[in-house]
């Protein structure tokens, strides 16, 4: 890019630091989060924020958010609603917040080599936080997500690239693939204009991050049709990094729109989603706002934090498997034992070949085995297609 061509695009970014009073009134309203200052080595320099609710959730889980440039965690907090979240249905959260002295817009470094490999910088930084969090408050190692807006987002994909046997799944909103920038110029250049890398190509940018040989992490992609900061080509290469990673086809299993705007939806031999994407119609550069599945609010509009009708937050959190956890007391239907009461859910009736009873964190459902008569399995292709419409959760692997 040249000189020109990349004042220009500096012209047109948002205005960074003025938070459209959202950062006022983050400072003005008492915030849950709680700061950390002795969590390790601290290479990356950051500040380490987070919540953890009077209950946890049995096998409890930890969420890792990451805030957007010109974001502090607080803001970033109040604006996408994740302590409430983590009120609500007793998982651990983390925000880690950058400094000044770092980046001077806060923007995590997601294109410094420095900062996005294993055991280094602000990579090790988030690293030793979760280790912090996770050893004082017994998280379950099986239950550590990760998700990030902007600049975060791509940070986000730096922790799942760099220490993917640390988490389970992650979601992107507004961000970039892993590895596509090495500096400055060529952060712009990407941000401008997308990757034009394979899939292929992508996907080995991340299998040289670690010596990781075992399941890839999940991903959940959100990326806003009308977004001029980041182009929503980068969502399109993120989905096509982790498709590579996980050996499936470019090509949307399945295709429905969930509160009006696109998703698609891939999934693996057993119908577990691994990849998903969510493209906003018409949306700028932000985190999308509306009412949950819960018909519940979480969060507050502000500069990149935009009402779109579609409640990011829930459903990521919904796609890590943490909105089954809900914590109050509730009365049980008849013929469901108590202890079964917080998590009774509808499910639509499949004539399964044959079923058997699973443990999932301490709780059981039915899992239909892999029919043997047949290299079909209707119950599962079934079950499959109410889940990607939106009509049924995805049941929790064994």
């Amino acid at each position: 890019m040249s000189l020109v061509n990349n004042v220009e695009f500096l012209r047109h970014l948002p205005k960074m630091n003025a938070f459209s009073g959202l950062g006022a009134l983050a400072s003005a309203v008492p915030t849950p989060l709680v700061e950390t200052t002795e969590f390790g080595t601290n290479p990356g320099a950051l500040r380490m924020f987070s919540f953890v609710p009077a209950q946890l959730a049995r096998s409890p889980a930890l969420v890792v958010v990451l805030h957007g440039c010109g974001q502090t965690a607080a803001s970033y907090d109040l604006g996408a609603g994740w302590s409430t979240l983590a009120k609500h249905y007793g998982f651990a959260l983390l925000m880690p917040e950058q400094q000044p002295i770092n980046n001077g817009n806060t923007c995590f470094n997601w294109f410094n080599p420095e900062d996005i490999a294993r055991g280094h910088g602000e990579a090790q930084s988030i690293r030793q936080m979760v280790g912090h969090i996770a050893g004082a408050h017994k998280i379950d190692p099986r239950r550590v997500f990760v998700t990030g807006l902007s600049a975060g987002g791509a940070m986000a994909t730096v922790m799942l690239a760099t220490y993917p046997d640390v988490f389970a799944a992650g979601a992107v909103i507004a961000g970039l693939p892993f590895g596509v920038a090495g500096n400055v110029r060529e952060a712009l250049h990407v941000m401008m204009h997308g990757s034009a890398l394979s899939a292929p190509e992508l996907g080995n940018l991340v299998r040289k991050a670690s010596k990781h040989e075992h399941d890839w992490p999940k991903i959940s992609v959100w990326h806003g049709s009308a977004d001029r900061t980041v182009h929503p080509g980068n969502g399109d290469a993120i989905v096509k990094q982790w498709l590579d990673l996980h050996g499936l086809p470019l090509t949307a299993m399945s295709k429905a729109d969930v509160d009006g705007h696109p998703r698609e939806v891939w999934w693996n031999a057993d119908g577990e989603t691994l990849v998903e994407s969510y493209s906003i119609t018409d949306m700028a550069h932000g985190t999308p706002l509306g009412l949950a599945g819960n018909d519940e609010r979480y969060g507050v509009e502000g500069a990149f934090l935009i009402e779109a009708g579609i409640s990011s937050s829930y459903h990521i959190a919904e796609f890590f498997g943490l909105t089954d956890q809900v914590r109050q007391p509730r009365i049980a239907p008849t013929g469901v034992p108590r202890e079964n009461a917080d998590t009774v859910s509808m499910t639509i009736p499949v004539p399964p070949p044959e079923s058997v009873p699973v443990a999932v964190s301490g709780r059981r459902t039915t899992r239909v085995r892999k029919s043997r008569s047949n290299g079909v399995n209707v119950g599962r292709v079934i079950a499959r297609a109410l889940t990607a419409a939106g009509l049924m959760k995805e049941q929790p692997k064994p």
